[in-house]
């Protein structure tokens, strides 16, 4: 009984670290426009400031792993929690560029560190360490519960209260310190799937770990470019929107994002034996996410441009977990944290990179116009989902 409570706990961590980075990965979108009207940047050097959290984060994941592995889980949450409090506290109190690109380089490191622990301890202790697809879907629920939970507190805090962004963000890193002082309280099982430099280049090697990777360089490219943007895509629609005043306001827009793609996880994770037709719901829901960026670029009213936005939401739910799931399912459970290190840390260097492009571009031009890179990296999604298909139906030794 003991035991089992204790990995219930040890779950609600996990759960907790997934919802963290969640709030990491958004934040900046949630308050982009407030943040560039405070600090007198253009759309360049905010998407300056995303390219900071991302290539520290893409950095740092391959090596907290390791450090997984030596020293368990719970110092890792620890300094996770840590870490991505003060880095909230500190871009709540940024008066200047520099001083935001430093908190969201520390913000890196710490989403890093909870990221590591979320993703490598669900499938350990959910569903009996027996279906790491499920596992995962379900888990990152929760992952998109905090892309609903954030955009809604700092709606909250400008439009209800009249409070700035600076208190929704001392408010998060409160939270982050009730997280840190439940960790504390919490053992955790003792299981090593950590990423291990001594097996890098032998999964690196594996066809079915590079065609994930990739995947995942493109999912992530959309998940993040979506959250950073779609609140200032929304500006745009509503600005140009003859009913803009009646209509959602730009933050609720984003939390809808969330709530689709928490919903749809939700389902997917209802699904027993997913890994069979994993390969499918990929190369379908590569395709809606297509479709919903193509209506967010031709949209001429928000209430298009919001129907696009949740269409994206649906489309994107399954996927990340998914791609992990049926990777998983080629190797043994010892290879899992080696896997999911390379796959991520790739896959973050498409959530570097293009949504720092799509800022760059909107300079001279429009964030729906800007999207067109976006598009182009889910047509390539839908080619690899093809492939990922295919390799499927070989098992991997």
């Amino acid at each position: 009984m003991t035991e089992k409570f204790n990995l219930n706990r040890a779950a609600a961590v996990a759960l907790m670290a997934v919802l963290s980075l969640a709030i990491c990965f958004i934040i900046l979108g949630s308050i982009s426009v407030e943040l560039i009207a405070e600090m007198g940047i253009d759309s360049g050097q905010f998407g300056n400031l995303v390219l900071g959290l991302f290539l520290t984060s893409c950095i740092v994941q391959l090596f907290v792993g390791p450090i997984v592995d030596k020293v368990g889980y719970k110092p890792v949450a620890i300094l996770g929690f840590i870490i991505t409090s003060l880095s909230m506290l500190l871009l709540a109190l940024a008066t200047s560029f520099s001083l935001a690109l430093f908190a969201c380089i520390l913000m890196g490191v710490g989403a890093m560190s909870l990221n590591t622990v979320g993703n490598t301890l669900l499938p350990v202790v959910l569903f009996k360490g027996k279906d790491p697809a499920r596992a995962s879907n379900f888990g990152n629920a929760f992952f998109a519960l905090g892309y609903v939970l954030t955009p809604l507190l700092i709606v909250l805090m400008l439009n209800t209260l009249n409070l700035g962004y600076n208190n929704a963000l001392i408010i998060i890193s409160i939270l982050m310190i009730v997280f840190l002082l439940i960790t504390l309280t919490v053992s955790f099982p003792k299981v090593s799937i950590g990423f291990k430099f001594s097996m890098a280049f032998k999964v690196l090697a594996k066809p079915a770990v590079i065609i994930a990777a990739l995947a995942l360089f493109c999912y992530i490219s959309l998940e993040v470019s979506m959250a950073t943007w779609i609140r200032m895509l929304m500006e745009e629609l509503y600005g140009a929107g003859a009913g803009a005043s009646s209509a959602l306001s730009t933050g609720v827009v984003l939390s809808l994002f969330g709530v689709a793609m928490m919903v749809g996880r939700f389902l997917t994770s209802a699904i027993k034996n997913l890994t069979a037709i994993g390969p499918k719901i990929l190369i379908l829901m590569s395709i809606i996410s297509l479709l919903a960026i193509v209506l967010m670029m031709v949209a001429t009213s928000p209430l298009l441009g919001i129907f696009a936005v949740i269409l994206a939401g649906l489309a994107f739910a399954p996927i990340f977990p998914t791609i992990v799931g049926v990777t998983f399912s080629k190797f043994d459970p010892s290879l899992y944290g080696s896997i999911f290190g390379i796959m991520f840390s790739i896959g973050l260097l498409g959530g570097t990179f293009v949504p720092n492009m799509i800022g760059n571009l909107t300079v001279d031009s429009t964030v729906q116009q800007s999207l067109s890179v976006a598009a182009i990296m889910a047509g390539i999604l839908i080619v690899i989902s093809f492939v990922i298909g295919r390799a499927g139906k070989a098992k991997q030794e």
